[in-house]
């Protein structure tokens, strides 16, 4: 007895082993088989819901990225095929008339794969072709439910995705960068840095047939990926790339990269360079990228990549590469060059010699250490020999005698080398590392390069290494490290972390993360700082100042040319560069521009960045509400609120006076402006409801104003403002008079 149910109980455990191995086989290797063998009587099926990858908007809320619903047709010949005489016909026709396919051409799919349930037909169709196939069944079922010949529209069907969208494509690429087609990963920019927070989770839906053979719906939806708020300012990039076009159609040069930030926070509101892409279209080669072009970059792809993985055999060459890889291969080997070329961003992963730009840090470190006090005066005979080697100063003749300013305004090597003796090496490159030259700023964006290889230390240099560094050569830096070192210096020594995001919202648009400024170290102390500034300042503005091409009409611009020679040292290939910024004494935004050598016969002229800079410049000042010099902020009392004035020109102060007398307040008042030429002043006379007013603005900032009985009212103007609900307005000019 025992025996036998000893037999029982393993034959019994035999089978749930069986079943359970059977149950397995089912769940893991053909789970969407069996979902679909299940669920293709119906006109849906178990599907992933996907979800919608977060949005990336510039700092004023316009979107840079975006995604947007699109639809994949599916077909299930299983299901047509199921009762041919009554669905293909009719499937087919639906097709044909909705999207255009080809008839044979669908009658073949259908009944080579008559056993397929699902064949993902045609990607990201839009809203609008959906809904006219939807139009076209539902018009369809009506009439074949009239004819009664049990005709239908069977197994076709539509599955959700999503597409990146890119509204102002080109613009703000490499900030940006862009996503692949399944919207899964990012490749380049905000899109690959922040690719996990614009992630979001699919969500599925699914069926099964219950005990009375009713198909149950379970849901679980998608988790749509957060939104990105960058620090970009849309206008501002635009303003920077149309000048970087303009400069790329009129001269052109190798490579050219502007970069626009704010120095007190470290905040990125553009940067471009000269190779721009469709992010809407990214593997569109540009014109510059022939076949004949592309071909060479393909062979020396191919001879690259066969010595990678032929380390011990001989080299290829031109004459044998054919022999190892087709055309098409090294057509292919060519086009990624091509695309990784395009994509990489110059202003953080490319390194280059700075120039002069980098002279303020020598002068700054010694003024830190104590080495120099800044009165010095040194003397330039047009070179000095260092550790045996002659170095040659910009101005071959000689500048004379130079204060440490003046070595500055007038960028003389001369002084700084010997400036940079004084500081001595240790201190030197103390400094340099300071200044965060030689490793990544940490910026929020990939493919950052360090240059560290690129670097002297205070055991490596020798004297004449040290000499030549203090002047920005035979060293290389990117520009994102020279732009948020610069920003060190001229706001009062805080080195702040460079970024390219402000805050991360969610689906609803609450903040889940914001991202403040992140202060890395102090550098410099507000002395050095105002030393620098005043001495920038009059390498822009005073007589002999090296950078006369950066001005900015009404604006208080400081900068430092930089005109580098590249390795080869044949005074024929130059790297020029700009990097300025304004107000010079409360600097509100920086901007710098490298151009690698220009199209020109004669390199070696910083015009060439300055005059970019300048049009850069002219343009975002106003629009960034920047203020100049002869500037008013304009204050009223009741419920007139506050109103300011930003740019320093009469026409703006005319639209001023015309807010405080005229009719955008509805007060009735009426003003008519006269020119002094004579006093080089405008005056303005206003009659209001309850008194009459006259103010006179003049170009060096002083306002004042009288009534009409000739009383002197200082700087003050009083005015009685008729409102809509009778508040009288106390209205106060302040001057903001920036020396």
């Amino acid at each position: 007895m025992q025996e036998k149910l000893a037999i029982t109980v393993l034959v019994v455990t035999l089978a749930l082993f069986a079943l359970v191995m059977v149950l397995y086989d089912l769940m893991t290797n053909k789970k969407d088989d069996f979902n679909q063998i299940v669920l293709s009587q119906q006109e849906y099926d178990s599907r992933t819901i996907p979800f919608r990858r977060g949005d990336i908007l510039d700092r004023n809320g316009t979107y840079l990225a975006t995604s947007e619903k699109v639809y994949n047709l599916i077909l299930d010949p299983k299901q047509i095929m199921s009762d041919p005489d009554a669905y293909l016909e009719a499937s087919v026709s639906a097709l044909v008339d909705c999207f255009g396919y080809d008839r044979t051409e669908m009658m073949n799919l259908i009944n080579e794969k008559k056993d397929k349930y699902y064949i993902r037909y045609a990607k990201q169709l839009t809203y609008d072709q959906k809904e006219n196939f939807e139009k076209y069944k539902d018009q369809k079922r009506d009439e074949f439910k009239k004819a009664g010949d049990g005709k239908g529209i069977r197994g076709i069907w539509f599955e959700d995705e999503y597409k990146r969208i890119y509204p102002y494509n080109s613009v703000g690429c490499n900030v940006i960068g862009f996503a692949r087609d399944d919207g899964m990963d990012g490749s380049g920019g905000i899109e690959q840095y922040y690719n996990s927070t614009l992630m979001g989770t699919n969500g599925r839906e699914s069926g099964y047939l219950n005990d009375d053979s009713n198909l149950e719906r379970v849901i679980k939806p998608a988790s749509n990926g957060n939104t990105v708020v960058s620090t970009i300012d849309t206008n501002v990039q635009k303003i920077v790339e149309k000048y970087i076009t303009e400069w790329e159609q009129e001269v052109g040069s190798k490579r050219v990269g502007v970069i626009v930030m704010d120095p007190n926070n470290g905040e990125v509101l553009a940067m471009a360079n000269d190779k721009s892409f469709d992010l809407n279209n990214p593997r569109q080669l540009r014109p510059e990228y022939t076949d004949d072009v592309v071909k060479q970059l393909g062979i020396q792809e191919a001879i690259d990549d066969y010595r990678r993985k032929n380390k011990d055999a001989e080299p290829l060459t031109e004459d044998n590469v054919y022999a190892h890889y087709s055309n098409d291969e090294i057509m292919s080997l060519g086009k990624q060059v091509a695309w990784n070329q395009t994509w990489r961003n110059f202003c953080i992963s490319d390194g280059f010699e700075p120039g002069s730009t980098a002279k303020i840090f020598t002068v700054a470190a010694a003024l830190e250490e104590g080495a120099i006090t800044g009165n010095e005066t040194y003397t330039c005979n047009g070179k000095l020999e260092i550790g045996g080697w002659p170095i040659s100063c910009v101005n071959r003749y000689g500048h004379g005698d130079l204060t440490v300013e003046q070595g500055l305004m007038k960028s003389c090597n001369v002084v700084m080398m010997q400036i940079a003796q004084k500081v001595g090496k240790q201190k030197f490159y103390k400094y340099q590392q300071q200044f965060g030259f030689g490793s990544k700023t940490g910026i929020d964006l990939p493919g950052e390069a360090d240059n560290k290889a690129l670097m002297y230390t205070a055991e490596t240099a020798d004297p004449a290494s040290l000499a030549t560094n203090a002047f920005g050569q035979n060293f290389n830096c990117s520009m994102i490290q020279m732009a948020a070192a610069y920003c060190s210096v001229i706001n009062g020594g805080s080195y702040y972390e460079p970024h390219v995001v402000k805050q991360i919202l969610n689906e609803q648009g609450s903040i889940v993360k914001k991202m403040d400024p992140v202060l890395v170290r102090e550098t410099v102390s507000e002395s050095t700082t105002k030393f620098i500034n005043e001495a920038l300042y009059k390498t822009v503005n005073a007589q002999g100042g090296t950078g006369s091409a950066a001005r900015v009409e009404g604006y208080k611009i400081a900068g430092k040319t930089g005109t580098a020679e590249k390795v080869g040292r044949d005074k024929k290939n130059y790297v020029v560069s700009f990097c300025g910024y304004a107000p010079a004494d409360n600097p509100q935004v920086l901007v710098y521009v490298v151009v690698d050598e220009p199209h020109v016969e004669e390199q070696a002229h910083s015009t060439y960045a300055s005059g970019i800079f300048q049009k850069i410049m002219t343009e975002i000042l106003p629009y960034l509400n920047i203020p100049g010099y002869g500037y008013y902020a304009v204050t009223s009392g009741g419920r007139a609120g506050r109103t300011a004035i930003r740019r320093g020109n009469h026409q703006l102060h005319r639209r001023l006076f015309r807010r405080i007398y005229g009719g955008e307040h509805r007060s009735g008042n009426t003003g008519k402006w006269r020119d002094d030429s004579a006093g080089g002043s405008r005056s303005f006379r206003g009659s209001g409801n309850r008194s009459k007013r006259r103010g006179r603005l003049r170009p060096s900032g002083r306002a004042a104003g009288t009534d009409e009985s000739g009383a002197a009212a200082s700087d003050q103007l009083l005015v009685r403002r008729s409102f809509r609900n009778g508040d009288k307005g106390r209205i106060k000019v302040q001057e903001f008079h920036i020396l």
